[in-house]
């Protein structure tokens, strides 16, 4: 069987655009696939430590275990969740990768380039993290990776990594598909980015001081449609899906598509030509608040026991997978 694999960051409480453009697609291809493929899932913990964690670390981990229940995750036999630093096969296979990748691709990784924009210096993590995350995808011969077009330049990488050691070493690693088939893959060809509330020329961001900016998952579902009906829309008059010209009523009618699972033409034709923008605001403010009620309430359901469950029997599986693959690579290098 193939396998998907993916991954969130645990520095802290998602927001409502961590939910709408990446865990609840995640959770929808892996419903979808389970039955012919391995999903994984695991928590990239060593990932998180490379910046400030909000809160406590480990509580981060499980709780976002928990929103992927609580976002409808189904669980089988091929469903597998677990910690990356309960697997140590992920650092050692990162070593030896270190040592296959050159300083100069990596060095023009766009997200190092952005971490790093204006610091007098940065932790060798930030530079380093993407052949981390090649490791987390080839110890498991994974062939789709779900993620954001701001990580597809690690995906490129992850595959010219693979084929170079392939072609010195021998067929061990199986090379990830490319770009343009992930996003076939994952269903949203255009991709989904949630915008700032306040400035919807950027993405909506957990890291922006501004708290209207922003919907997290844990805020109060009043607080949540306060925001929306704050939103910066524009002063034209007349609903339209555009991006450029009016990202701010564009970014709302991606949300209601989103939280109400309609595609995003048939909610677009539905306010077609509309002027009041208040009406749309209080359409998307109620269904965000909908959505919240019923999800924090999913996630108080979910207990700690739960997710160390799956933990123990995800990790089992990752190990054995992991030690698998990490002895043919000590083996092709010499190293056993």
């Amino acid at each position: 069987m193939k396998t998907i694999l993916t991954g969130i960051r645990s520095n802290s409480v998602l927001t409502l655009g961590n939910y709408l453009g990446a865990l609840l697609p995640m959770v929808r291809l892996a419903n979808q696939h389970s039955g012919e493929y391995q999903v994984n899932i695991f928590v990239p913990d060593l990932h998180s430590i490379i910046s400030d964690v909000d809160g406590d670390l480990q509580e981060n981990i499980v709780r976002t275990i928990k929103y992927y229940l609580a976002a409808g995750l189904k669980i089988n036999e091929n469903v597998h969740i677990y910690r990356q630093s309960y697997v140590p096969a992920h650092s050692e296979l990162c070593w030896i990768l270190d040592c296959v990748a050159t300083m100069g691709e990596t060095s023009r990784m766009i997200q190092y380039k952005e971490k790093s924009k204006g610091q007098e210096s940065c932790n060798v993590g930030i530079f380093n993290y993407p052949i981390l995350m090649a490791a987390d995808i080839l110890l498991y011969d994974a062939t789709y990776i779900p993620l954001g077009e701001d990580q597809f330049q690690h995906i490129e990488l992850t595959r010219n990594l693979a084929m170079r050691f392939n072609h010195k070493f021998g067929e061990i690693f199986t090379v990830p598909a490319k770009t343009a088939e992930q996003v076939e893959f994952m269903g949203v060809p255009d991709g989904i980015r949630i915008r700032d509330l306040l400035n919807p020329e950027k993405k909506m961001s957990k890291s922006t001081v501004a708290e209207n900016s922003k919907i997290m998952l844990d805020d109060e579902p009043e607080k949540a449609a306060k925001k929306i009906m704050s939103a910066t829309t524009d002063s034209i008059g007349k609903i339209k899906f555009d991006m450029w010209g009016q990202p701010g009523i564009s970014n709302l009618l991606q949300i209601e598509a989103l939280i109400t699972d309609v595609p995003l033409q048939d909610v677009i034709s539905t306010w077609a030509g509309v002027t009041r923008y208040g009406d749309l605001k209080k359409k998307v403010a109620e269904g965000v608040s909908t959505m919240l009620e019923e999800f924090q309430t999913r996630l108080a359901e979910i207990s700690n026991e739960r997710v160390f469950e799956l933990f123990e029997s995800g990790e089992k599986y990752a190990n054995e997978v992991a030690k698998a693959k990490l002895l043919e690579v000590q083996k092709a290098v010499q190293l056993r």
